[in-house]
């Protein structure tokens, strides 16, 4: 299945866990993770989601530390 919304990206996670945990982060945040998963780069994402490359490179990184703490 092609994922082309949160919604889609969200409805794909099988991991109860994750799930769980991503429904905790912010709509933004969940949109750039879209974006980076259909190959887009923080460069290419930030005019997108109205954010500088630097906001959208540390959104990312403060949802892997908070993955890895899973």
């Amino acid at each position: 299945m092609e994922v082309n919304t949160v919604c889609d990206m969200l409805n794909e996670i099988e991991d109860e866990t994750l799930y769980r945990a991503l429904l905790t982060v912010d709509k933004r945040t969940l949109q750039i993770v879209l974006l980076k998963m259909q190959g887009y780069s923080l460069k290419e994402i930030a005019p997108m989601v109205d954010l500088s490359a630097g906001a959208v490179y540390a959104r990312l990184d403060h949802l892997r530390k908070k993955l890895r703490k899973l």
